[in-house]
């Protein structure tokens, strides 16, 4: 099998409304999708994003920049295919959107490995669950009162979640706890409620907010400091009972060896896009289980499930809506869980109809 065209496509797909967290304004994610044909009339398909599709051509143009590295090569030798596009990235460095074209790369050749073997992904990776938890992260966002949070609240438990996760860092720490106490009254004590900072919060903000949330039971109060500050987060860490989780800020498995090294979270959660692809994830979880820390996969959940599926230490997946309107098929929840596809390879296509209704000029 050899690939035969590297086929990318821009498009940008709008929120039903804007929202906001501590540090983000958001109306849309542009995504760059990708399609590696082969000869064998079997494609793979990826893609990355960037929030309101700011920067999306530089993304592209990073992304074709490695097309050589990929046409007229086996998609089995991605291994090969991966330590290419390392080496020749080195003088731009290994961060940013060099490491966000590897994931897309990777991961489109792991999709035609799947498809190839007419297997899902987590069966090739050594399967070790067909379903994994998961919490609803598509709301309770910053931006909304605490009146739409209490209904969206009770919306996801009629959906099937059993967890969800509200953002907090507002101005005023009074503010962050009425909102979780509010939620946590609506919920009940059965339901998980998970908190995400966003690193909007000093040491000593986030250690005074941790304390004060510590009676609402909270899974783990998430990136509770900026993302390089991990002598700070593991302060934070050693000040609070709830744990902490972070990692989705930082780079491939050298960012998650520094951030296990720290001992600066309980819970690590690598983005597959600033990870490098599902080939860098799997050294990640592997890393993350030397240390006996456990993990949660960051956004792209669909992508991401073939990894729980076969990551003994992945816990969960976290459960953003935002890129389901791009795929012929949709995840589906009962009872808190997500189950891991069984078609062959990532197990989500491309939908035709959608691209072109979201399709950018370039």
């Amino acid at each position: 099998m050899k690939i035969t065209r590297f086929k990318t496509r821009l498009v940008d797909v709008p929120f039903e409304r804007p929202i906001a967290t501590a540090i983000h304004q958001m109306r849309s994610v542009g995504c760059v999708l990708l399609e590696l044909e082969t000869d064998l009339g079997l494609i793979g398909e990826s893609f990355v994003f960037t929030l309101n599709g700011a920067r999306l051509k530089a993304l592209h143009e990073m992304l074709r920049g490695f097309m050589h590295q990929v046409e007229g090569r086996d998609p089995h030798d991605v291994g090969a295919i991966g330590q290419a596009v390392w080496d020749e990235m080195n003088p731009i460095g290994h961060k940013g959107f060099s490491i966000a074209a590897l994931t897309a790369i990777d991961t489109a050749c792991w999709d035609l490995i799947g498809k190839a073997a007419e297997q899902p992904l987590h069966r090739l990776f050594g399967a070790c669950r067909d379903r994994v938890s998961t919490y609803a992260s598509g709301g309770l966002w910053l931006s909304q009162s605490i009146d739409d949070c209490v209904s969206e609240a009770a919306g996801f438990i009629d959906a099937g979640f059993r967890a969800m996760k509200i953002r907090v860092g507002s101005p005023g720490i009074r503010e962050d706890v009425e909102r979780v106490r509010a939620i946590r009254d609506a919920i009940g004590p059965d339901i998980e409620l998970l908190a995400d900072a966003n690193q909007a919060l000093t040491v000593k903000q986030a250690i005074r907010l941790g304390r004060e949330l510590e009676a609402f039971e909270l899974s783990w109060l998430e990136e509770p400091v900026a993302y390089q500050d991990l002598r700070g987060c593991a302060e934070v860490r050693r000040a609070l009972a709830t744990r902490v989780a972070a990692g989705e800020t930082e780079y491939t498995r050298y960012g998650m060896r520094d951030i296990l090294e720290a001992r600066a979270v309980d819970v690590l959660m690598p983005d597959l896009q600033r990870i490098g692809g599902l080939s860098e994830m799997r050294r990640s979880c592997a890393l993350a289980a030397a240390h006996d820390i456990p993990v949660s996969t960051h956004l792209f959940t669909e992508h991401s499930l073939c990894i729980a599926g076969a990551e003994p230490n992945c816990i969960s997946v976290e459960h953003m809506p935002w890129f389901a309107p791009l795929f012929n098929e949709s995840m589906e929840i009962r009872d808190g869980m997500i189950e891991i596809p069984s078609r062959p390879g990532t197990g989500f296509s491309f939908n035709e109809e959608a691209m072109r209704r979201f399709e950018l000029a370039y």
